[in-house]
């Protein structure tokens, strides 16, 4: 454990630069005495950490100091290997380069890890490309010349010039500031500004990309999991959102909540039935979501998709009625 600990302080010095004992203790989860003592035996070793002394004073490396440690443990070489076998860098352009890194990895452990690390990630799938249900998930291919361009925007903070085909659109060019980039079931999407207003384009619509020499306008640091999840919330509510009430046997509940945008009020009604006040992205999606639930559950309002659904049972009535499909008898 203690060279495991070693290795991190000696990480968090050359990542993080000059840092003080308490905050080395807190980040290790020890005693300012134990990182005093870490320190001596790695200057005993040959490690250049010194101090400085004064108010904003610490610990450091020598400038330029590199080292060939790996330091990982068995579940640390575990955890990258089941990181690379998700899709995200797939979505992302990083596909090859992933499947390199881990190479490496594997490579630089330990004998005594290695074998083990390998046979164990083997034994765990992540993100599997169907469920028990048989459903693929469906992944968008992108050309990797159109996202390297995005990644490069984006890490570089330039603004980025795209060619994008919205859903019933005439393709046009944007020029936007690249926030980030997320991946969602095997989607891939951009999160940008476009003159100050909050924008995401799907990865896989995006036709031809040209980062621009100009430095994007937006903040330095961002919390991209809470973006997300703002961005989430406005698609669910805004646009053409469908909201219906509906009556639902308790046990088809999850069904109705797994195909919805969003649940907006639940009561329980005298009959042991639930009544909820459920969103939906267009009429055709809320119609689709009913019919699946078959007598499951009964849409109260709007009247237009009672109707709708009335009129696809009794399509399917006569389709499926007693003279149907007879073709005579010898």
């Amino acid at each position: 454990m203690r060279a495991d600990r070693l290795v991190s302080l000696v990480l968090l010095l050359r990542q993080r630069g000059r840092l003080t004992a308490d905050t080395l203790a807190r980040e290790l989860e020890v005693s300012t005495r134990t990182v005093l003592r870490d320190i001596e035996a790695l200057s005993a070793a040959g490690v250049p950490v010194y101090a400085e002394r004064g108010r904003h004073g610490g610990f450091a490396l020598l400038p330029g100091f590199q080292t060939e440690l790996i330091g990982l443990n068995h579940d640390e070489a575990l955890a990258l290997l089941v990181a690379g076998s998700r899709r995200g860098a797939q979505a992302f352009g990083l596909g090859s380069a992933l499947a390199s890194a881990m190479r490496k990895v594997v490579d630089a452990l330990p004998e005594s890890y290695r074998a083990t690390a390998t046979g164990a990630a083997q034994r765990l799938l992540v993100d599997p490309e169907t469920d028990l249900l048989a459903r693929r998930l469906v992944r968008e291919e992108v050309p990797d010349t159109i996202v390297s361009e995005i990644r490069r925007a984006v890490f570089a903070g330039h603004k980025l010039r795209i060619h994008y085909a919205a859903v019933a659109q005439t393709p046009k060019w944007r020029t936007v500031d690249p926030i980030g980039l997320v991946t969602a079931r095997g989607q891939g999407y951009l999160l940008a500004t476009m003159s100050g207003a909050d924008r995401t384009y799907r990865l896989s619509r995006v036709l031809a990309a040209e980062e621009l020499p100009e430095p994007a306008q937006r903040p330095e640091r961002v919390d991209l999991d809470r973006a997300w999840q703002e961005r989430s919330t406005q698609f669910r509510t805004g646009g053409d959102r469908v909201t219906v009430l509906v009556r639902v046997d308790p046990a088809r509940r999850e069904d109705l909540v797994r195909t919805a945008l969003a649940v907006r009020a639940e009561e329980a009604d005298a009959d042991g039935r639930l009544r909820l006040e459920v969103s939906f992205q267009d009429r055709r999606h809320a119609e689709w979501a009913l019919w699946q639930l078959a007598t499951g559950a009964e849409a109260l309002t709007p009247q237009w998709l009672r109707t709708s659904l009335r009129d696809r049972a009794a399509a399917i009535a006569t389709c499926y009625g007693e003279s149907s499909g007879r073709t005579g008898t010898t």
